[in-house]
């Protein structure tokens, strides 16, 4: 492989990874079981996802290398971490690609509303896999663009929301004010809404970890990586807390679901009114952003998983680019397959459009495997490189404590998961999926996996 990717695309590509087409679409899940207070799990969650961060970029100074959490969890854990974890990042992809490519079918019906759902997402899904082929610098490159452009989008928002609250620009002068913030109440939901809200956004930053996987690519990783962890959280946590503060302000937390998109809605007040065209064309990037994330990040643990003798030898093969040529055909193949199931299904069963949606929510527990490998692999790694640990300059703040308070977190979270109706079967389906996965390498793998 070659390492490519420069400091700017790296920080796009950790930027980019986490923020979704959730927050552009108004999603109220969050805000319906806590009100305002879900700043503060925004905010909970943001520094618990930094400590995760940092324990990675502890090891990835010394070892920067491809499928890294994957090859850690094997290093320091066991096999089988390693391969759960590399499999388990590989569902949470496809899965997450399949739903961007279909949603992608749905955001074109705004301008065309007769053409076929399968179209958008047949075009989408060719003109990433041939982007990904090409070079990891075509991946980095459209990345960054994808990402930039939310992040633009973003910033404009949260500068006229300011401007509305302040000085009431697009309110005839009149400020608005932040009372809104707390007219309607602020912990709505009491201690139990404000742990299921909590559980809700942990799982919004899923992807933060995506920079882990392009160390093995990175042009001075090192000095590359150290930059885009820094800055990246902080970064996240400004956007995604900047732009809840501005909607939560202008908007009755308990009226968003009669208000549509806010982005839109925001725009649309200071008289620009092609706001819905331009919020649609943003949506449409950043589900291609999260399908090009997903095809780069799922491709490089299958051929983690192949250097492990985990999947057959072809999964190595790597075109002239230094891109593995068969695990992106295989996982772009993979996402387009849910676009096509997604088509034939309703076509014999009514009901499949939930199966779907149950199979997507299923992805958070395999999403939050990697988190937790990190964190126990840093605990084992500190203690096989104390000659190094002496002038390590990025070391992870009060390990191991602040590993298993992180962990004791992680763990709490996926407790008020199962408890709360909503997100307990994509518990049980997570759960099935890493069983599955369990029986299959003890089956097949076990004692017989090699680390290169």
């Amino acid at each position: 492989m070659k390492r490519k990717l420069s400091a700017r695309q790296m920080q796009m590509i950790a930027l980019g990874g986490t923020i979704g087409v959730g927050l552009f679409m108004g999603s109220t899940s969050t805000i319906k079981w806590t009100g305002p207070s879900v700043l503060i799990a925004y905010a909970i969650a943001g520094l618990f996802l930094y400590m995760i961060m940092r324990a990675l970029g502890e090891m990835l100074y010394v070892d920067p290398d491809t499928g890294s959490f994957s090859k850690f969890a094997t290093e320091y854990i066991h096999p089988l971490a390693g391969f759960l974890t590399a499999w388990s990042n590989i569902f949470q992809f496809v899965i997450v690609g399949m739903s961007e490519m279909i949603a992608i079918g749905g955001y074109f019906d705004y301008w065309w509303p007769h053409l076929p759902d399968w179209i958008p997402g047949l075009v989408a899904i060719t003109f990433l896999c041939l982007a990904n082929l090409i070079s990891v610098k075509m991946f980095g490159e459209l990345e960054f663009w994808f990402a930039l452009i939310k992040v633009v989008t973003i910033i404009l928002m949260i500068i006229i929301g300011l401007g509305l609250i302040i000085f009431g620009i697009g309110n005839h002068f009149h400020p608005i004010g932040i009372s809104n913030m707390w007219t309607h109440g602020f912990f709505t939901g009491g201690f139990k809404g404000f742990i299921f809200a909590l559980a809700i956004v942990l799982a919004s930053y899923q992807g933060i970890e995506l920079i882990g996987v392009t160390a093995g690519e990175a042009e001075n990783p090192r000095e590359t990586l150290v930059k885009a962890i820094r800055s990246t959280v902080f970064r996240i946590l400004i956007f995604y807390i900047g732009a809840i503060f501005v909607i939560l302000s202008i908007y009755p937390w308990n009226e968003l679901d009669n208000v549509g998109s806010p982005f839109v809605e925001t725009f649309a007040k200071i008289g620009i009114t092609a706001a819905a065209s331009i919020i649609n064309f943003v949506v449409i990037t950043a589900a291609l952003s999260g399908s090009n994330s997903g095809i780069y990040s799922a491709s490089r643990m299958s051929y983690t998983l192949a250097n492990n003798g985990q999947l057959p030898k072809r999964f190595l093969k790597l075109n002239r680019h230094g891109v593995p040529f068969y695990s992106v055909i295989a996982i772009s193949f993979g996402i387009f397959l849910g676009v096509v199931l997604n088509f034939v299904l309703p076509l014999f069963y009514k009901g499949a459009s939930n199966i779907f949606i149950m199979v997507y929510s299923s992805s958070v527990l395999p999403g939050m495997i990697p988190w937790f490998v990190i964190l126990i692999s840093q605990i084992e790694f500190r203690k096989q490189h104390k000659d190094q640990m002496k002038d390590h300059p990025f070391k992870m703040p009060f390990s191991p404590y602040s590993n298993y308070i992180t962990l004791f977190f992680l763990l709490l979270t996926l407790v008020f998961m199962f408890i709360n109706p909503e997100t307990r079967i994509s518990i049980w389906v997570g759960v099935i999926f890493l069983v599955i996965m369990t029986l299959i390498y003890f089956l097949k793998f076990h004692g017989k996996v090699k680390t290169d």
